[in-house]
């Protein structure tokens, strides 16, 4: 007994038809009836009442009927068990992260995924929350942290919130001390202060210039238009100052003065997005384990 006839077999008790079930497993017809035939003779039993136009299940083949479809079944599984240990051996996983996400989140939980992965490919866009969430929809991602509420919100993606992050005021330690040298500061305190700020289409210059015009003023620009790396340079540079999220401030090593938000503060919240109508790749739901696990 062989597997392909135990597939050809259960393509013809569902259609009751020869020539269609040919066409269901793409093979000739003559060969199909073959392999029947030959299955038939390996049993030592009939497995069809073949008469013009009506094609039923003898007694055998409806004991063997519920079996040879278990055995497919369990064949498949078999083989889906394998391509996803095999997936964990090789091959890639397309994350897409917001930059500040990309300078404070994922260091750590990227090493901790290649350490026990060292063959997954991990290749990494940094780009908004807009941008991230068209390319999630178009396939170009498997995964993709992004920055909620959604800049358009889409039925397509499927979202698991990760964390709730405060945002810090960082400035350089030669310059006077933001708010007057208090511990804290409020949004309003940053009327006065000259700002770097992040370029357009980054999540956290929304958050910012929005806080800022709440409080009734607009942001001074110092510098505007950086990457996260620029951004913290130029604070380093005495150049002003920026809000960014705490994470990133802890990792941003020295030359950076913290100062915390006053009370109610800022926050944003991080999530994990994916497409609703397409399971991530096994590796891809491995590193969204981790993530939500951190």
């Amino acid at each position: 007994m062989q597997f392909q006839q135990l597939q050809y077999f259960v393509a013809v008790a569902e259609t009751r038809h020869f020539t269609r079930a040919a066409d269901l497993v793409h093979v000739a017809q003559p060969s199909l009836s073959q392999q029947i035939k030959a299955l038939e003779r390996e049993l030592g039993a009939d497995l069809f009442l073949r008469a013009r136009g009506n094609i039923t299940l003898t007694d055998a083949g409806e004991a063997l009927l519920p079996l040879a479809r278990r055995i497919l079944a369990d064949a498949d599984t078999a083989r889906h068990e394998v391509q996803e240990l095999v997936q964990l051996r090789s091959g890639r996983v397309r994350l897409g992260a917001t930059p500040s996400l990309c300078t404070g989140l994922l260091p750590d939980v990227l090493r901790a995924f290649h350490d026990r992965y060292p063959g997954i490919r991990l290749l990494i866009e940094e780009s908004g929350s807009h941008d991230l969430v068209r390319e999630l929809a178009r396939g170009a991602l498997d995964l993709a942290l992004v920055v909620l509420p959604l800049p358009t919100p889409s039925p397509a993606l499927t979202t698991v919130e990760l964390l709730r992050e405060d945002l810090v005021v960082v400035s350089s330690p030669e310059a006077p001390r933001p708010g007057g040298g208090r511990r804290t500061v409020r949004v309003a305190d940053l009327e006065g202060e000259r700002l770097v700020m992040f370029r357009h289409g980054y999540d956290l210059r929304e958050l910012t210039v929005a806080a800022c015009r709440a409080e009734g003023f607009e942001p001074d620009f110092a510098v505007e238009g950086g990457e996260m790396d620029a951004v913290l340079g130029f604070v380093r540079a005495g150049l002003g100052v920026a809000v960014v999220p705490r994470m990133v401030a802890a990792r941003s090593g020295r030359g950076l003065r913290v100062t915390p938000l006053a009370r109610p503060g800022l926050h944003r919240t991080i999530a994990l997005a994916h497409r609703s109508d397409v399971a991530p790749p096994r590796a891809a739901r491995e590193l969204q384990r981790m993530l939500l696990e951190r």
